[in-house]
């Protein structure tokens, strides 16, 4: 659809129109005696439970107060196992705060044909977790009542979502288990007042064939679909999970560079005028870029100023106060938000985009996709998977890509999830694509340093600190700007028990927690009962401090999906262990190095201080160089190879020996 068709399609969706409501049957599917009876999957052979059918019936609706997209769910789920009664007894009926789940009902059909039915009174609402900005993802829970291997539990629930209608709507096809038969049934909006067809597109199923029932249902069906299986590391669900986008739009049918062409130039006509220059925002850049020594340093101050002098209202560090927000809902242009000082996110992107246009650079807003969401390539022709938006400047004969509203961006950076993609630099005559730069492994660095004392009986006690720049940096800092200082500490010691279960941690300190540019620091003293194993006269160390306790990366010998990371990273652990008086390193012997250059790097040096009885432990790592973050799955052993040698590095024992009898070190 074209950008002003989008916006003719939500203002026609307030037009006054009746709809009808479809109607819904109120018994129950009846359940075949066979399917009671059944003993094996039909699907895939090891499953635990499988979906007999799921059945999903969309349907947009407008009246004169409200437009809203209804989605009713059908599903009945065959036991086979102990562990199948466990995964689907207990039901999460999960929801975002934009949806609204109603009509829940539920029962169990005991292989002796025995019903037992849900009470409301076992259906209960919790929040599943709580995303940036305020976003709270929900659920309605329960428990379904006599479940056991051999029984069949069905469950169905109504899920609205108001003043909005299926367009750019995602629908899942694919369950965590195998199911039969997956029947999706739509009906779009249609008449004189919203003339828009609907279109859909399946990805990573079948497409679908349509037949249109007598109520204005358009249905299709797909069988025998296998379970989603959630892997470590791997790429973004809708890369390997079942589903479909449906959406309306007016547009006729284009090649990728008639249709990117056309929604690049539409774009830019929205902004163009938001960049003219102008004396306020002029002189604002001059102030802002006073000292600057070249383009590139003008650039950065003028994201600094973004950064520091415009508060925003969707940043948790920025303590913005109702007033502040109610400001902010009132800029329409960049000289408003910079008059108020506060703004949304696009607003001081905006505003940046402005300034940096007034000071005489050429500038263009650029439509970027989220790496995190989808890996997208102009054969996706739907502005639905470029909904972030940057700024991009030319510097010379190279466009840079700028996103001052993201806090945590260290300067040259961009978030993780627009990095390494095609981004569309939009324009009035020739937009174009470019490859937004990947972060190396550099940039983003875990710096590890722990001071350790090591006593006789195996306790480890001593400092440690830790710092964390680029996206290793703001991943973090990300997590922690909106918690207090107590869960700040209680997040940091949770981190450590998972790997060393009895540690004791105390003084724990987090600084530049909020700061764009630093990088985060967290400090603290920790005491580790038995970290060394005593073996008669001899104490086995790990000098791995911080991998100790960790699990292998890929445990799995073989994979479904392929495996990605979010960026390149790099590590860099700085140990020195003092061991107790009377004991001595037996063999400073390290592991072997393991390079896989230019794409991964792995060292380890140790050395040992006979007068101080220091064993010096230096650990480093480099993962995704040349710009190798994502592997297919036919490459899973390579990759698990690698980095099970590093697991094995990293679980390197060092003998410690007794050289003087404790009778004799006493006299």
């Amino acid at each position: 659809m074209s950008w002003k068709g989008t916006l003719r399609q939500l203002a026609l969706c307030l037009l006054p129109a009746v709809m009808a409501v479809g109607a819904r049957a109120e018994d129950w599917k009846p359940v075949d005696p066979s399917l009671l009876a059944l003993k094996e999957p039909q699907v895939e052979k090891d499953a635990d439970a499988e979906a007999v059918f799921w059945e999903i019936r969309v349907a947009d609706e407008v009246n004169e107060n409200f437009a809203r997209a209804v989605r009713r769910h059908y599903v009945r789920v065959k036991i086979f196992t102990a562990q199948g009664k466990e995964d689907q007894g207990k039901v999460d009926l999960v929801y975002s705060s934009r949806a609204f789940i109603s009509d829940i009902e539920a029962r169990t059909i005991r292989p002796d044909g025995q019903i037992l039915a849900l009470k409301k009174d076992d259906i209960h609402e919790r929040v599943v977790f709580k995303k940036r900005r305020g976003v709270e993802v929900n659920a309605k829970s329960f428990a379904l009542p006599g479940v056991e291997p051999g029984a069949v539990v069905e469950y169905r629930w109504k899920e609205s979502y108001q003043d909005q209608i299926s367009s750019y709507a995602s629908l899942l096809l694919q369950r965590e288990t195998p199911t039969w038969l997956v029947k999706l049934s739509i009906k779009p909006l249609s008449g004189w007042y919203f003339p828009f067809p609907m279109r859909a597109q399946t990805f990573n199923a079948p497409n679908p064939t349509w037949a249109k029932d007598d109520t204005g249902f358009y249905t299709t069906s797909f069988e025998k679909i296998p379970a989603f299986k959630e892997e470590p590391y791997m790429p973004p669900e809708n890369e390997v999970r079942g589903w479909m986008l449906v959406y309306y739009t007016d547009e006729k049918q284009q090649t990728p560079e008639e249709f990117w062409k056309t929604a690049g130039r539409e774009f830019h006509k929205l902004f163009k005028d938001d960049l003219k220059p102008n004396a306020v925002l002029a002189a604002a850049a001059v102030k802002a870029t006073a000292g600057a020594t070249s383009s590139t340093d003008k650039l950065t101050k003028l994201v600094d100023f973004c950064r520091t002098s415009i508060k925003n209202v969707h940043d948790d560090a920025t303590r913005v106060k109702a007033d502040e927000t109610k400001s902010a809902g009132k800029n329409r242009t960049p000289k408003d938000t910079l008059e108020r000082g506060v703004g949304t996110g696009w607003q001081i992107d905006m505003l940046f985009a402005a300034l940096a246009a007034s000071a005489g650079f050429d500038v263009r807003i650029a439509m970027a996709p989220d790496r995190s969401d989808i890996f997208f390539g102009p054969d996706l022709m739907h502005p639905y998977f470029l909904r972030s938006y940057l700024v991009a400047v030319r510097d010379g004969e190279t466009w840079r890509l700028y996103e001052p509203s993201t806090r945590y961006a260290s300067s040259g950076m961009l978030r993780w999830q627009n990095e390494g993609a095609k981004v569309l630099i939009t324009d009035s005559k020739e937009p174009v694509f470019i490859d937004s730069p990947l972060a190396p492994p550099e940039k983003s660095l875990a710096k590890r340093v722990a001071r350790l004392k090591l006593a006789e009986d195996g306790t480890l006690e001593g400092n440690v600190r830790l710092e964390y720049s680029g996206h290793s940096g703001s991943v973090r800092k990300e997590r922690y700007d909106g918690m207090s200082r107590e869960r700040r500490e209680e997040s940091i010691r949770e981190g450590v028990k998972e790997h060393l279960g009895n540690a004791e941690l105390t003084n724990i300190e987090l600084d530049n927690v909020t700061d764009p540019e630093r990088p985060l620091v967290v400090t603290y003293h920790v005491k580790v009962p038995d970290y060394a194993e005593r073996t008669g006269k001899r104490l086995f160390l790990r000098p791995a401090f911080f991998q100790k306790g960790r699990e292998a990366m890929f445990p799995a010998q073989s994979r479904r999906h392929g495996v990605c990371f979010d960026y390149p990273w790099s590590e860099h652990d700085d140990v020195q262990i003092e061991l107790p008086v009377g004991y001595q390193l037996d063999h400073p012997d390290a592991p072997a190095p393991m390079t896989a250059l230019p794409v991964a790097d792995y060292a380890v040096d140790i050395k040992y201080a006979g007068p101080t009885r220091t064993v010096m432990y230096d650990r480093k790592l480099l993962f995704g160089g040349n710009n190798k973050i994502g592997f297919a799955a036919q490459h899973y052993p390579a990759v698990k190879r690698l980095f099970d040698a590093v697991h094995t590095g990293d679980g390197h024992m060092l003998t410690l020996k007794q050289d003087v009898a404790p009778a004799a070190s006493a006299k």
